[in-house]
């Protein structure tokens, strides 16, 4: 039974708490700025305000963006703290999460730093999803006395702060001594994962690897290394087509104790494609009668291809050499075609209906958007680099066709006649749209319906018809129009009505609508008043069901799986629920890239998940810089029809058991998609069999097909690993 107590009295009564030997403290000294005296223990911080620690400062009413802060607390640690410890001369400090970076003290001492401030070497690196631990030296502390424990935060942008936790005192574990660590690299021509021990004390063990395949839960390997001094590396060659799991144990050799960690390498289900040309686009398309058409015919394989089109209408021509669809039919129809793509290994033929006539969006939209990767530092160049990099990588080959810019293109002030400008980063947005739309790519931007955007950039309040004129003459395909500034108007008008927040889209809607090209209209409001049941109402096409993702499993848990379960009646060809971009490769909202924090089990479980959701389809990373693994990941064809499935319905939470969920979503030519999807810490072995009657299905399953590999299956009984997925499709 745990035992709460009051160890001692500190600025405030309750701070302070020792829970099965762990010191919490949940308030703190805090003052906005930054001097170094503030890490010291004589500094007199008696002035400064009481917080709570765990709480973002936007919570207890502070708006510090693009500054530093400092907590200060005070903190006596008992010697019996680290009585039954691995190593009593150690203790650890735990600083939960930061928003954005941290630098942390004790006693005057730099114990540990996370991220990157703007002043140090390579700029300013955020790092606010990051759990912090440091390892402290004894040496430090002053036992049973009072000690200062002081970190330094910067923010980049609000909320800012501690948050997620407690600061914590902890004595040090073996798992907390020592340091194991997995690092993917490529030797000569193969791939290789170096395991690397490292410790903050001096050991003698040994460390223990076991290699499992995943697909049959069979162990392929073990290796040893005895180890007796710091930073040991075993290199272990893996098969980059297998999901394996690594599982590294070190064993103490005085006391027996033991640290595990488990990794798994990035592992290619995709089968390559095959030499002759293959369709893997959607198989129909949406255009308004006299609207231009800008499609791109998405066939893989070995270049160069010759393109055609049987049954192409009047007002329409194909580029053989490019595949790219332009022109417009002035009547309405549906208009039943067959894609060619012929090249030196062979000839494919491929159905295709186009529909002219009022609805657009016929199936989810698929591209790019600049935010997760580029966040405000997005520039012309930049977006350029990810279009080509689309053509260039095959992306365009799968149905990848919006190019779409986000926040910060717009100049500080608008042109004298009240038109929009754009800023130094985009010298010509015209330019710009006409060179995607030579390449068969579609061109996005983003506004807000207020006066400033996220971003603190021009919105298009009071200048609606003008901004709409001018996405048409740059040859805008898709508008995405967030809230933000907005909400500043919804307050002064004082009406919290749900008409209140359709109002500024349906005012922007009518403007779009007037204009003689197709644009895509993508609500951006998170969520507010269930805009999925009124969203179609202004016409949009998506409207996100969320705030916005990031690239950790919390989020991803949070907006996929929770917040996402009853919207599947609101989902249909024209009108798409929206739970936000993809967070695949590298991403960093900022100059600074970084691989996704997801596993690769975990990056396999999102876009499973978005393809049944027939979510947007938005690769959120820098293509230019994307892997194989990513690109394997993007591009499985039979995934991807999934989410262009032509019947537009999206997948239902069918069944909840503990760990294991199941979402089914009805296909078009009468057969199932079905993911079954592991949330918990541990793997877990499920026979979908038993659940046919809950997921709703009148007859025995007499075809499974996994959609990754892309191979039959004679088996009902899978293993799934944590935070893993299986991707089937039924047939009864």
């Amino acid at each position: 039974m745990k035992k709460n107590l009051l160890l001692f009295t500190f600025m405030v009564m309750g701070l302070l708490q020792v829970q099965a030997q762990k010191i919490t403290i949940s308030e703190a000294r805090f003052h906005v700025g930054d001097q170094a005296a503030w890490n010291r223990m004589n500094f007199d911080d008696s002035q400064w305000t009481i917080v709570p620690v765990g709480e973002l400062w936007t919570n207890f009413g502070v708006s510090n963006p693009n500054n530093y802060a400092w907590y200060r607390m005070k903190v006596v640690i008992p010697k019996s703290l680290v009585e039954n410890a691995f190593d009593k001369s150690l203790v650890k400090i735990g600083v939960a999460k930061v928003d954005d970076c941290d630098e942390t003290f004790v006693n005057g001492v730099l114990v540990g730093k996370t991220g990157s401030m703007p002043q140090d070497d390579g700029g300013y690196k955020m790092a606010y999803d990051e759990v912090r631990s440091y390892v402290v030296d004894g040496k430090l502390i002053k036992w049973d006395q009072e000690n200062i424990i002081a970190v330094r935060v910067y923010n980049g942008n609000d909320p800012g702060g501690i948050f997620d936790g407690q600061v914590t005192v902890e004595p040090v574990m073996l798992a907390d001594a020592v340091d194991i660590k997995f690092a993917e690299k490529e030797a000569n021509g193969e791939k290789v994962c170096d395991i690397t021990l490292d410790s903050k004390v001096g050991y003698k063990g040994q460390m223990k690897v076991s290699v499992v395949d995943l697909e049959n839960n069979q162990e392929l390997y073990t290796r040893s290394l005895n180890v007796t001094k710091k930073a040991k590396t075993m290199s272990l060659p893996y098969d980059l087509h297998k999901q394996l799991r690594l599982k590294a144990t070190y064993t103490d050799a005085k006391t027996g104790a033991q640290a595990t960690e488990c990794y798994s390498p990035k592992y290619i289900l995709t089968p390559a494609a095959p030499a002759t040309p293959r369709y893997n686009g959607p198989q129909v398309y949406g255009v308004r009668t006299g609207s231009p058409v800008i499609l791109r015919m998405a066939f893989s394989g070995e270049k160069p291809m010759k393109y055609s089109i049987k049954g192409m209408p009047e007002g329409l021509s194909v580029d053989a050499r490019t595949g790219v669809i332009s022109g417009a039919v002035k009547k309405a129809g549906n208009y039943k075609l067959t894609f060619v793509a012929e090249n030196a290994k062979g000839k494919t033929e491929q159905a295709f209906t186009l529909r002219v006539g009022e609805k657009i969006a016929l199936t989810p939209p698929m591209g790019w958007n600049s935010w997760n990767c580029w966040g405000l530092s997005v520039s012309q160049e930049k977006v350029i680099s990810s279009a080509q990099a689309i053509l260039d990588k095959g992306l365009a080959d799968y149905g990848y066709s919006y190019i779409n810019v986000d926040d910060a293109w717009e100049a500080k002030e608008r042109n004298a006649d009240g038109t929009i400008a754009t800023n130094e980063k985009f010298p010509d947005m015209k330019g710009l749209g006409d060179w995607l739309h030579a390449n068969g790519l579609k061109f996005g931007i983003y506004s807000s319906p207020g006066d400033y955007t996220c971003g603190r950039y021009l919105g298009s309040i009071d200048h609606e018809e003008q901004d709409a004129k001018t996405y048409n003459e740059w040859g805008v395909d898709y508008l995405k129009y967030d809230w933000c500034g907005y909400g500043r108007e919804y307050e002064k008008l004082g009406d919290h009505s749900v008409a209140a927040f359709a109002r500024p889209y349906m005012k922007m809607q009518q403007y779009l609508r007037q204009q003689p090209r197709d644009i895509f209209y993508s609500l951006c409001q998170y969520g507010m008043a269930q805009v999925w049941t009124w969203g179609h109402a202004v016409d949009a096409n998506s409207w996100r069901t969320t705030g916005d993702i990031t690239d950790t499993w919390e989020s991803l848990y949070d907006i996929g799986f929770c917040r996402q379960v009853g919207l599947d009646p609101y989902a249909a060809p024209g009108h798409w629920n929206d739970p936000d971009m993809l967070i695949v490769g590298k991403v960093g909202w900022s100059n600074n890239l970084r691989d996704t924090r997801l596993t690769p089990d975990e990056q396999y479980t999102h876009i499973s998940l978005w393809a049944l959701l027939a979510s947007n389809m938005l690769i959120g990373c820098d293509v230019a810089q994307m892997d194989d693994f990513t690109v394997a990941l993007l591009c499985n064809h039979e995934v991807n029809a999934v989410n262009q499935d032509v019947l537009g319905k999206q997948a239902r939470q069918a069944v909840v058991n503990g760990d294991l969920q199941i979402w089914i979503r009805p296909l078009a030519d009468g057969t199932y998609a079905v993911g079954l999807f592991n949330l918990g810490l541990d793997d877990l072995t499920t026979d979908l069999a038993s659940y046919r009657a809950a997921l709703g299905l009148k007859a025995p399953i007499k075809g499974l097909r996994d959609l990754w590999r892309q191979k039959d299956l004679n088996t009902t009984e899978f293993l799934i690993p944590s935070h893993g997925v299986k991707l089937l499709k039924i047939k009864l």
